[in-house]
Parts: C-alpha cells; sequence; structure tokens
C-alpha cells in the first residue's frame, strides 16, 4: 500500500512537472519575458518539447532504478520514508537542472533576436477588475481558526482523559511511533500548530488579494481571465487545505484521547486521502488556470498594434524565479515556473507572514 501511494505521488509530481512550461502564460517562457508575437516561435516551442521528453525519461529511469534497487533488497519502514523523501527531490532536481538550462538558452537567444528594441513596452491595468475578483471573503478563512480554537477549548476541558504519554509523530502506517510526556503544552501542540497555520493562510489570502492585478498589452483578455481565474482558484484552494488540516488534526488528536477507538485501516486511510485529495486540489487549480494564456489556450491573440507590446520586466527576476522589485507594492505575484504565487522578495511583510507562522511552530514543537 506505502509503495502504491509513494508511486501514484510520484507521477503526479513528474506529471505537473512535465506540463509546467506549457500552463504558465504564454509571454513568459522558461522565466524569460517575450513579446505576445512570439508565443508560437518554433524554437522557444523545441525548447519546451525538449524539456518535457527530458523530463520524463530522466524521472522514468529514476523511477526504474529505484524499483530494481527495492526489489533487490528487503523494503523496511525507515527504506519506505527515505524513498518517500529522495525520490520527490530528485524528480524536483532533475526538473530545476533542465529548466536553469533551457532558462539560459531562451535568455541568450532572446538577446540574439532583439525583440524588444525599439518597441513601446507598456504595462496595463483596469481600474474596475477588481470588483470582477471571487477571491473568497476573509472571514470564511477564519472557519479553521475557529476550529482549531474549538479544538483547544476541547483539549483543556478533556485534559485529564489524555494518556500519560502523548504521540508526536505518526508513521506510514498511521500510528504513533514517538511520544513525549503529557504536558499541556504537548497536548495542545496539535490545535495550536492548526491554528498559527491557519492564520498563515487568512494572511496569504488577504496579502494575494491585495497584489496588482497584471495585465499582458496585446494580450489583455487572456491574460484578465487568468489572472482572476488564479485569484479566484487560490482563495479556494487555501480554504480546502486548511478546512482539510483542521479535519486531519481534530481526528488525530480525538483518537489520541480516545486509545483504540478507530480501526488500524482507518488510521491508515485517513492520513492517505488527505494527501491524496491535497494533491488532487492542487492539480485541477493548476488545470483550471493553466488552461488560460497558456499554450493550451486555443484562442489566436489579435494584436490592435505590433509596436506596443508587453513590458520587459526580466531585470526583476532572478533566475526568472526570484522576484526582487522594490517599486512594487505587492507582496505575492505570480510565479514564472509553476502555477502559483511567489513572494516579492523586497517586501519584508512577506517573510514575516509566511515565515513567521513557521518559526512559532518550530519553536513549539522543540520544546
Amino acid at each position: 500500500m506505502e509503495m502504491l501511494l509513494l508511486f501514484i505521488t510520484v507521477g503526479f509530481l513528474m506529471a505537473i512537472q512535465i506540463a509546467v512550461p506549457f500552463i504558465v502564460k504564454r509571454t513568459v517562457v522558461f522565466g524569460v519575458t517575450i513579446p505576445v508575437d512570439e508565443v508560437r516561435n518554433k524554437q522557444l516551442l523545441q525548447y519546451k518539447k525538449i524539456y518535457a521528453i527530458l523530463t520524463c525519461i530522466l524521472s522514468l529511469l529514476v523511477l526504474a532504478i529505484f524499483f530494481i534497487w527495492s526489489s533487490t533488497v528487503d523494503m523496511t519502514e525507515n527504506h519506505l520514508i527515505f524513498a518517500g523523501l529522495f525520490l520527490p527531490f530528485v524528480i524536483l532536481f532533475i526538473s530545476l537542472a533542465l529548466y536553469f538550462y533551457f532558462h539560459m538558452k531562451v535568455t541568450a537567444y532572446k538577446q540574439q533576436q532583439q525583440w524588444f528594441k525599439d518597441r513601446r513596452q507598456v504595462n496595463v491595468s483596469e481600474l474596475n477588475l477588481r470588483t470582477k475578483d471571487e477571491m473568497l471573503p476573509w472571514f470564511v478563512l477564519t472557519i479553521p481558526m475557529v476550529i482549531a480554537i474549538g479544538l483547544i477549548v476541547f483539549t483543556l476541558v478533556n485534559y485529564n482523559g489524555f494518556p500519560d504519554k502523548f504521540p508526536t509523530h505518526w508513521g506510514p502506517d498511521g500510528k504513533p511511533d514517538a511520544f513525549t510526556t503529557k504536558t499541556y503544552l504537548s497536548a495542545l501542540t496539535l490545535p495550536i500548530v492548526l491554528l498559527f497555520m491557519s492564520g498563515m493562510f487568512l494572511g496569504i489570502n488577504e496579502l494575494t488579494r491585495n497584489s496588482g492585478i497584471k495585465l499582458s498589452a496585446g494580450n489583455v483578455k487572456a491574460s484578465r481571465i487568468r489572472q482572476l481565474r488564479l485569484r479566484k482558484y487560490t482563495s479556494w484552494l487555501l480554504l480546502f487545505i486548511s478546512i482539510l488540516m483542521s479535519m486531519l488534526f481534530t481526528f488525530l488528536q480525538f483518537t489520541t484521547l480516545y486509545e483504540n477507538s478507530v480501526s488500524d485501516l482507518l488510521m491508515l486511510t485517513v492520513p492517505l486521502a488527505f494527501t491524496a485529495l491535497v494533491l488532487i486540489g492542487t492539480v485541477l487549480m493548476a488545470v483550471k488556470v493553466g488552461k488560460k494564456d497558456s499554450d493550451f489556450d486555443v484562442e489566436v491573440i489579435q494584436e490592435e498594434n505590433g509596436e506596443v507590446i508587453n513590458a520587459d520586466d526580466d531585470r526583476y527576476w532572478k533566475g526568472g524565479l526570484i522576484y526582487y522589485n522594490p517599486e512594487d507594492p505587492s507582496i505575492f505575484v505570480e510565479k514564472r515556473f509553476g502555477v502559483g504565487w511567489t513572494l516579492n522578495f523586497a517586501r519584508p511583510l512577506g517573510y514575516l507572514i509566511l515565515f513567521g507562522p513557521l518559526l512559532v511552530i518550530l519553536l513549539i514543537t522543540l520544546l
């Protein structure tokens, strides 16, 4: 069962990495801005195809090597844990290495072609576009926080009923495999972690809402739809994952209080279902957003004026992945490789919202 889950997870990851160049917005190729009239450039399309083929072949080769190795040894739980960490890391490393290779190729090709020379670059915005924004209101994202507070109250009321040894880690089989002496802090660790994680998701949602909506000149209609979809489905995904976390943490807290109240099969199934649902939700978001203003969008771009093109803002992107623009008030901006958001690393508030709760959680778990 664990081996099947491992291969399904790695398969999902591999498929996503293969598809990434085709689901990012059309005017960005391997982190490099291109004009809207070059989105069907044969050389650039060839780079994308080669990336996809190499990522697929190398990832399958890694899986084949692992499968051969696993058939020659007696697989233990530690082996599975190691594989669960190692295989996704290797596939991400392969994808990232190929990304940087093609990023340099596209950068050199762009400099050679001089697409942006002597052409007027503009940034497009629509004053009434935020009225069409369908992001969830902030108070909806407080539902998981209310659940976390309720779980804290439940834990305090039933503190004496919890066992003297409190679980701190659950193994691949869904059973606790590490314990600590019961204290108020150890009993409240899961609810407090849930509260801070829910607060972090709420913060991300609100900072995303306040981020700029960037449209592409010459491709305004498609980029408008993509931006609105990205914001809407990001908000829904944050709520979805936050609710799932609330259900998982509540389940773990209840099973700690009421020992042996659920079967071993259920203890194994619930964390697996959580992982599967998060993967499915992430893929659905990528599909919903990625099929617009990408290579999967069959709508032909109609330019009104070939001398006016989308702005080249490559100077703000380090390696096409890290965004650093002190002039942009946005905390989060759309990724250039992948579907979703990345930080504007010139804005300290982003660090606080993203890493502050994680630091608090780390301190709580270490105490």
